[in-house]
């Protein structure tokens, strides 16, 4: 018989083929540290977003520069939002798009 029993000694070193949950991976505190950086993440993004957009209004711009701005910081508050919620993967992705769409307004200017 090749299983394990519980007398035996366990050297320590993981089957590669033993089925693992995925929320065992990480404990209750990174996925605490997580929603907490997602959320502060989003909402800094947010502020910053809204800010630009509201300085680029004063301004003799292009109407694309403001939008993109405003649009850019309203992704990043559903990912501050999704954040607070735990889904901090699909938060992560939403940022990073924000982020780009906030480049793009950058860049039009």
């Amino acid at each position: 018989m090749s299983a394990r029993t519980d007398s035996e000694p366990h050297s320590g070193i993981e089957d590669p083929d033993e089925v693992r949950d995925p929320d065992e991976e990480y404990g209750a505190e990174d996925a605490r540290k997580a929603r907490w950086t997602a959320t502060a993440t989003g909402a800094l993004l947010t502020l910053a977003g809204l800010a630009a957009s509201l300085m680029r209004l004063t301004r003799s711009a292009p109407a694309l520069v403001p939008a993109a701005y405003a649009l850019g910081a309203a992704v990043c508050a559903v990912a501050a939002f999704l954040g607070s919620r735990g889904r901090t993967r699909r938060a992560l992705w939403l940022l990073v798009a924000g982020v780009t769409v906030m480049a793009f307004g950058d860049q039009a200017d």
